[in-house]
């Protein structure tokens, strides 16, 4: 069987490795990469530490807004599929990657796989969330990570092809993580002590673009008055320039500026870590893997099995609830399998055989 895969940004590369590893013991994989993370700290580091293999396509089609970037990958998978005839495309999570493989693959009346389907933040102001809808009824066999995402895609009448498997990442992190004890010397080269810092992540428009969100959330790392240690994306490092912030950031003993990490430099950093603070779907359910709290500044998510016992907390962008949640946070004492057990990339593989 011949699967075109598309991927695009930094989580589905995670995704696509030990899915990838699976899917080529049997069938032949020819894969897309759209260009959506482009920089080399966002897209080519993944690929070279986790093994995954050199696209057979490389789109490079880059920042844009919405609407051109997902018509510019359109056009350019349609030529794609066209050119190779494959009988899958699967497509991995909820970005414009994701929905431009699966509008293509469906005007070609090819069948999809979407991995990661069903979940739902019921927030449609967020991109993410047009995405993973649209593509979920456009998809013939839908992977769910969880019973929620399961019972969300029933609620909404898809039946057919829906299989509840876990979550491909608790494979990623098994894989990776011994890895990354291995090979990542980020804590001595921070020389920073495990536990006593707190890890930052920011990228959305909502948390960049909008200057007063942007403020709220750094004046909460300042005045939190803990270490802080933050990569910082390369759209959300434009912005903190263009605001003025940057160089006041710079000034400040308690937060350390970095650049974008690598996965395994990335996982050691957060597994070792006293918090987490994001706006990232993906790594919400890495720090819950991982057993450390998070504080998520956004107002819903899609993860929301995480907000059981308090691992991750709903903040926003304020200022006053990201400190008190800085502050008052504990690592609970309870950790539920929510996302299943090792070997759901070969349920992929048997199940995409067999449907």
């Amino acid at each position: 069987m011949k699967i075109v895969t598309v991927v695009g940004a930094r989580p589905q590369f995670i995704k696509c490795a030990p899915v990838s590893r699976e899917i080529r013991k049997e069938h032949m994989e020819i894969l897309v990469h759209t260009g959506q993370h482009y920089d080399h700290d966002m897209s080519d580091i993944f690929f070279e530490e986790l093994g995954i293999p050199k696209p057979d396509y490389n789109l490079g089609v880059g920042s844009a807004s919405h609407g051109k970037q997902t018509g510019e990958m359109l056009a350019g998978i349609e030529t794609i599929l066209i050119k190779e005839k494959p009988d899958i495309v699967l497509v991995y999570g909820d970005t414009n990657s994701t929905i431009a493989g699966a509008l293509a693959a469906s005007k070609l009346q090819i069948k999809i796989v979407h991995v990661e389907a069903g979940l739902r933040s019921f927030d449609r102001t967020m991109p993410e969330e047009i995405n993973r809808v649209v593509t979920d009824h456009l998809s013939d066999i839908l992977f769910c990570p969880t019973k929620t995402s399961e019972q969300n895609l029933l609620n909404e009448g898809i039946i057919n092809g829906v299989h509840y498997i876990g979550d491909v990442m608790v494979d990623a992190l098994a894989y990776n993580l011994s890895l990354a004890n291995e090979k990542s010397k980020i804590i001595s080269k921070l020389n920073i002590e495990n536990g006593k810092y707190l890890v930052v992540t920011i990228h959305r428009p909502n948390n960049t673009d909008e200057k007063s969100n942007l403020v709220s959330i750094i004046e909460s790392l300042i005045e939190a008055n803990k270490k802080v240690i933050f990569p910082v994306h390369p759209r959300t490092k434009k912005y903190l320039i263009n605001y003025g912030l940057f160089e006041h950031i710079q000034k400040q003993k308690n937060i350390e500026l970095i650049e974008p990490l690598g996965y395994l430099d990335m996982l050691q950093l957060m597994a070792n870590s006293d918090k987490i603070i994001t706006d990232s779907g993906g790594i919400q359910k890495e720090a819950y893997m991982l057993k450390i709290p998070c504080i998520t500044i956004r107002d819903k998510t899609e993860w929301i099995e995480t907000l059981d016992d308090n691992w991750n907390i709903l903040t926003g962008s304020n200022k006053n609830r990201i400190i008190e949640a800085i502050k008052d946070i504990k690592r609970p004492k309870s950790n539920k399998n929510i996302f299943g057990d090792v070997g759901v990339s070969k349920k992929i593989r048997n199940l995409i055989k067999t449907s």
